[in-house]
């Protein structure tokens, strides 16, 4: 039984005549006959009198009749629901990384609120194995993480590609030093995020590419904990250009690292089958408008003569 069908035995119980309906329907006579009679078989009824040119309801017609008239009813009200819903298609879940939600997302969700008061955003801030699964299961419409990604279920877009920066604090012998290669830090203690942290890994890779390992002062699961402690006193460590923040300048000092620089490439991660809802596109708009502002304008490295 097909809704197309059932629109057509109202058509000729309203017109009370085959050849109405089906000019009302826009299909020929014999077609609507057809379904009609197509229709009576599943059921098990005659729905109509035929009395000539005339067509009249059944007893089982009528009944049938009822029902009918509320199912198209129905399905046209879910229709207009959907179509004058603000907020249909504008929900979604975007993941992000810890190094990445705090700094980037607050400049997004705000636009989004001033642009798109209807779009409705729900972050969720996790490490990158669970953000990648999230968004292959289904769970999160996009996540917002560095690479590498290898998943073949995923699409990946390059947001933009940002260095680390090797941050002490302001007493540190770095912090005035005319130049810094990777040599120099491997005699230093480093303050780092947890294992799961996708920076401690790449900072990992970095010293590993120069042949020493960090030695490690004190692991935290927030980059405030790192600043912290980095500006307590001896620790290093290395953050993303994005990180830094106009109150850094009070206790801490961030430096290029000569040489092969390091940096991270962070990406927008969906899936390839996955729909994309115009909610999506809409925050996608306001995320790379954003990421494409505030990469030129994060703070600039401070010189070694004037820590800042």
């Amino acid at each position: 039984m097909e809704l197309y069908q059932l629109r057509y035995f109202v058509a000729v119980a309203d017109n009370g005549n085959f050849t109405r309906a089906s000019e009302q329907c826009n299909i020929s006579q014999p077609s609507l006959s057809q379904q009609i009679k197509s229709l009576e078989s599943e059921l098990g009824h005659k729905l109509f009198h035929r009395l000539g040119r005339r067509a009249v309801p059944t007893e089982a017609g009528q009944i049938f009749l009822e029902r009918v008239r509320r199912i198209i009813l129905a399905v046209e009200d879910a229709s207009k629901e959907l179509r004058d819903s603000p907020t249909l298609e504008r929900r979604i879940k975007v993941g992000a990384v810890p190094t990445l939600a705090p700094y980037l997302l607050p400049l997004v969700l705000e636009r989004c609120r001033v642009l798109h008061p209807n779009l409705l955003v729900h972050i969720h801030e996790d490490f990158r194995p669970d953000l990648i699964r999230g968004v292959a299961e289904g769970d999160l419409d996009l996540a917002i993480i560095p690479q590498p990604i290898k998943d073949p279920r995923l699409s990946v877009e390059v947001l933009y590609c940002e260095p680390l920066l090797l941050v002490v604090g302001k007493g540190h012998p770095l912090a005035t030093k005319s130049a810094i290669a990777a040599r120099d830090l491997a005699e230093e203690s480093f303050v780092l995020l947890g294992h799961s942290s996708t920076l401690s890994a790449e900072i990992e890779r970095f010293c590993g590419a120069h042949d020493f390992v960090p030695k490690l002062a004190h692991r935290c699961s927030q980059v405030s904990t790192v600043k912290s402690l980095v500006a307590l006193g001896p620790g290093i460590s290395i953050l993303p250009r994005i990180s830094i923040r106009p109150e850094d300048n009070k206790n801490l000092v961030y430096r290029e690292i000569g040489g092969r620089v390091p940096t991270r490439e962070v990406l927008i991660v969906r899936h390839l089958q996955r729909y994309q809802t115009k909610g999506t596109e809409l925050f996608l708009q306001v995320l790379r408008a954003a990421a494409a502002e505030l990469a030129p304008t994060v703070p600039a490295v401070a010189s070694p003569t004037t820590p800042a």
